[in-house]
Formats: C-alpha cells, structure tokens, sequence
C-alpha cells in the first residue's frame, strides 16, 4: 500500500544565477526558510484531441500554468527581501519600491509520510508576488495569523538529458520539479542526505 503524505518541512529557497539555455542553469546556496505549514502545487494540462476518419484519433498534451503556494507561520524581513525584491535599509527596516522585481528563484522541502519516511522535492524556476497584508485585532482567544505567499514556476530552458533507470536509455526534457521518495526502490541516500545543501537536478547523461 502506498503511504499517505502527513507533513510539511525543511523548506528552503536558492536564488537561480544563470539559466540562459546555452549552459546547465545555476543556483546560490539554498537559505532555509523556518515556519513553514502548507506547500500546495498546482499545475494544468491542456489536452487536445485530433479527429480523422470521423471520429477522435490523436490526443495530445502540454503543460500549463504551474501555481505555487507557501504558507508559513510568518514571512521574516529577510524572506520578503530575497522572495520579492525589496530593499533592507540602514535602520533594519524595509523598503517596498513600485519598481522592485522579484527574482527567480529555486525551492526545495520534504513531506512526511504515514509510514516514517519522506518525500523530497525541487521547484526549479519561480517568481513569486506580493502577498496580502491582513491583521486583526486580539479578541478573547489566541487567532493566528499565517501568511500565504503565491507565485508561478516554469520550465528550465537548458535541456537536460536525462539518464533512465536501465543505464543506456536518456530522455531529454526542460525540467520543472524533481522528487523523490527516500523507500523508493533505487533511491539514492547520498543524493537525499544532501538534498538541501544544494539545488539536486537530474542525472545527466555522460558523454
């Protein structure tokens, strides 16, 4: 039986440096980002069908948008500063520019599942937006206010060539998530004991 996933940690963020198509993509030292409760990924196909000889005969897919979205306990000065692209100033505090870009970055986190162990995962290219800003008041219990962050991954534009499981098959695709489960058959332990020290991308054929 499959075990069920029931948790969420270890989330982390690297900044993408290089990802021109020309050379294998880049990232900086993944930061951990503490607080976390929810990752939710939402991706959407679009499924098209080619009719001949009347009647359906071809059914062809692509990748959409890819949703992501992050909520923590709270999102710390430096959190904001690196996700979204404002500026911390001399007094510690925070400056929001109309012209601040956010930058694209890399997440990584684990899952917990029923049966001990964990699922890692890598979200390669993202871009994340402004968060809403609500507080209340303090009533006659204790309301915690989380705050959600959203944002949009896409596709790598370096193509990878990625080696199969048999050893001599590779498939080359523009990766956008990456995941593995630590009792899957074949799973690597040392590639997940260093799955937040550095952004983990697939392995590559070798040529």
């Amino acid at each position: 039986m499959t075990a069920s996933r029931i948790g969420c940690a270890g989330l982390v963020y690297a900044l993408l440096t290089a990802d021109t198509g020309s050379a294998a993509p880049t990232w900086g030292t993944p930061v951990p980002c503490l607080g976390v409760k929810s990752v939710s990924i939402a991706a959407s196909t679009t499924t098209d069908t080619n009719f001949w000889d009347d009647g359906p005969a071809e059914v062809a897919t692509s990748l959409g948008d890819i949703e992501v979205g992050i909520v923590k306990n709270a999102l710390s000065t430096a959190e904001k500063a690196a996700l979204l692209g404002h500026n911390i100033d001399t007094k510690g505090a925070l400056s929001y520019g109309a012209g601040d870009t956010p930058p694209w970055v890399a997440i990584g986190f684990k899952t917990l599942k029923s049966n001990g162990q964990y699922r890692y995962v890598w979200l390669y290219k993202g871009k994340f937006a402004e968060p809403e800003d609500k507080s209340e008041t303090k009533g006659d219990s204790i309301n915690y206010q989380d705050e959600e962050i959203k944002g949009k991954f896409v596709k790598l534009d370096w193509e990878y060539e990625v080696a199969l499981t048999d050893g001599t098959t590779w498939n080359k695709i523009h990766p956008w998530k990456y995941e593995i489960d630590a009792e899957a058959p074949n799973a690597d332990a040392a590639v997940i004991a260093a799955w937040f020290t550095a952004v983990t991308t697939p392995p590559v054929k070798v040529v």
